[in-house]
Protein backbone atom coordinates (compact mmCIF):
# COMPACT_ATOMS: atom_id res chain seq x y z
CA UNK A 1 0.00 0.00 0.00
CA UNK A 2 1.26 3.30 -1.09
CA UNK A 3 2.18 6.16 1.73
CA UNK A 4 0.42 8.59 -0.91
CA UNK A 5 -2.82 7.24 0.08
CA UNK A 6 -2.70 8.42 3.53
CA UNK A 7 -0.99 11.97 2.76
CA UNK A 8 -4.06 15.08 3.12
CA UNK A 9 -3.21 18.53 2.29
CA UNK A 10 -3.93 19.83 5.52
CA UNK A 11 -2.16 22.63 7.94
CA UNK A 12 -1.57 20.60 10.58
CA UNK A 13 -2.09 21.40 14.43
CA UNK A 14 0.35 23.57 16.21
CA UNK A 15 -0.36 21.98 19.39
CA UNK A 16 2.85 21.17 21.70
CA UNK A 17 0.46 18.51 24.44
CA UNK A 18 1.06 21.44 26.81
CA UNK A 19 -2.29 22.59 27.25
CA UNK A 20 -2.74 25.05 29.87
CA UNK A 21 -4.92 28.40 29.18
CA UNK A 22 -3.60 31.80 30.11
CA UNK A 23 -6.23 33.18 32.82
CA UNK A 24 -5.95 36.77 31.65
CA UNK A 25 -5.23 36.10 27.69
CA UNK A 26 -7.44 33.19 27.50
CA UNK A 27 -4.91 31.71 25.05
CA UNK A 28 -3.49 27.99 25.13
CA UNK A 29 0.10 28.62 26.50
CA UNK A 30 1.47 25.57 24.57
CA UNK A 31 0.15 26.40 21.00
CA UNK A 32 -1.44 29.85 21.64
CA UNK A 33 -4.24 29.43 20.06
CA UNK A 34 -7.58 30.62 21.85
CA UNK A 35 -10.38 27.82 23.26
CA UNK A 36 -12.38 28.28 20.33
CA UNK A 37 -9.61 28.31 17.81
CA UNK A 38 -9.06 24.87 19.29
CA UNK A 39 -12.06 23.90 19.48
CA UNK A 40 -13.20 24.61 15.56
CA UNK A 41 -9.54 23.70 14.24
CA UNK A 42 -10.67 20.24 12.99
CA UNK A 43 -13.81 21.97 10.89
CA UNK A 44 -12.23 25.20 9.57
CA UNK A 45 -10.50 25.89 6.30
CA UNK A 46 -6.81 25.35 5.29
CA UNK A 47 -7.30 29.44 4.35
CA UNK A 48 -8.78 29.79 7.91
CA UNK A 49 -5.92 27.46 9.33
CA UNK A 50 -3.04 29.22 7.47
CA UNK A 51 -3.94 33.20 9.07
CA UNK A 52 -3.96 31.55 12.45
CA UNK A 53 -0.73 29.75 12.50
CA UNK A 54 0.44 33.36 10.77
CA UNK A 55 -0.95 35.25 14.32
CA UNK A 56 0.46 32.73 16.13
CA UNK A 57 4.02 34.10 16.71
CA UNK A 58 2.46 37.38 17.87
CA UNK A 59 0.34 36.49 20.22
CA UNK A 60 3.10 35.31 22.44
CA UNK A 61 3.84 38.71 24.09
CA UNK A 62 0.19 38.75 25.37
CA UNK A 63 1.63 36.19 28.08
CA UNK A 64 2.21 37.60 30.87
CA UNK A 65 4.37 36.17 33.46
CA UNK A 66 3.19 34.36 36.23
CA UNK A 67 3.82 35.85 39.86
CA UNK A 68 6.08 33.01 40.93
CA UNK A 69 3.34 31.04 42.77
CA UNK A 70 4.72 29.52 46.76
CA UNK A 71 8.66 30.56 45.76
CA UNK A 72 7.39 34.11 45.09
CA UNK A 73 5.15 34.50 48.49
CA UNK A 74 7.72 32.67 50.38
CA UNK A 75 10.73 35.55 49.26
CA UNK A 76 8.21 38.40 49.79
CA UNK A 77 7.76 36.90 53.19
CA UNK A 78 11.60 37.28 54.23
Amino acid sequence: MSDEVWKRDEIESPCVKICVVHPQARLCTGCLRSLDEIAQWGRMAPEERRRIMAELPDRAGQLTQRRGGRAARLARRG
